[in-house]
């Protein structure tokens, strides 16, 4: 099947000289959501902005619904809905206004009972005659995505929606996109919070320093990034790791004080267990290795991205 989205060879050169996009090749399926993570100055916003006809490519081509984004724009963008992160609205329109607005800039006619459903959705039926200038952050937010569905788009982009949102909002917004999805909408989420991606996700990619570094389906890209650490401080020093202990993924760190020991939550071993930690233990009281702490730890996003750049260097 043809990818509502497909992306080749896109880069982008901005006059500075600043290269934020490095050939990036990407297909979106429709009816998928889609999460883009990255690091703050990865290249989510520019990838998006161009997708979404703001910003032009110094090089390669991108296709929405099969018409191409420069030389067929009206068709392609009509196609596409966009949240930005910025809160940008007409302070003295109301709510009902500027999605109405909204909706007529793609030449569609009126359809009062579409944007009520929008607004009834987001919570923002009972502000709909409120000027903007009088909404909180989180209700301004709610009209920026009732501005970007007004128009019935089969593409929705949400560039890091949930910066600095409350939890409501950001609940609401999961239960709509969920809706959405539902209904054959294609919905693209760039964040740098890997909760999202593991909570909405069917597919998740990974962007840094311009470049695509990592697409994958979430559910074996949250396997990968279930592992976690458990140190063992032990009562007496080894020189090296004993044989008995070859089959855990172990390392003995300077000094040979510390084991530290490398586990998966999400994915059971030959014998069921999903952490091995039983097996550890009881080969190590085997070989007469005993310990006097035991601390764990998981990963950082942080530290995260940076194994993934060393496994795609």
């Amino acid at each position: 099947m043809q990818p509502i989205i497909s992306i080749q060879d896109l880069s982008k050169v901005y006059a500075s000289g600043l290269k934020a996009l490095d050939g990036i090749d990407l297909d979106i399926r429709e009816g998928e959501i889609f999460a883009l993570l990255g690091p703050n100055g990865a290249g989510k916003t520019t990838l998006i902005s161009i997708v979404c006809g703001i910003v032009t490519a110094s090089a390669g081509r991108v296709l929405a619904g099969g018409h191409d984004i420069a030389s067929d724009y009206r068709r392609a963008r009509r196609l596409i809905g966009l949240v930005p992160q910025e809160l940008t609205t007409d302070a003295f329109e109301t709510v009902w206004a500027t999605t109405n607005f909204s909706r007529g800039l793609y030449g569609l006619k009126p359809d009062p009972a579409h944007i009520e459903r929008v607004l009834r959705d987001l919570s923002l039926w009972e502000k709909r005659d409120s000027r903007m200038m009088t909404l909180s952050g989180g209700m301004k937010r709610r009209v920026l995505i009732a501005k970007a569905l007004a128009h019935e788009p089969r593409i929705l982009f949400l560039d890091e929606p949930t910066a600095g949102v409350d939890v409501e909002l950001r609940r609401d917004m999961w239960r709509l996109v969920r809706s959405l999805r539902d209904t054959g909408v294609t919905v693209i989420l760039t964040t740098h919070y890997i909760e999202e991606a593991e909570e909405m996700a069917d597919r998740v990619g990974v962007i840094r320093k311009g470049r695509i570094i990592l697409v994958e389906e979430k559910a074996e890209l949250m396997r990968k990034l279930g592992k976690k650490q458990m140190t063992l401080n032990l009562q007496e020093p080894l020189a090296a790791l004993p044989e008995a202990l070859a089959r855990h993924d172990l390392t003995l760190k300077p000094g040979g004080q510390d084991l530290v020991y490398t586990y998966d939550t999400k994915t059971p071993d030959t014998e069921g267990e999903r952490t091995g930690i039983t097996g550890l233990l009881a080969d190590l009281a085997a070989a007469g290795i005993r310990f006097r702490d035991i601390q764990t730890s998981q990963s950082s996003l942080e530290e995260i991205f940076v194994d993934l750049v060393k496994e795609r260097a």
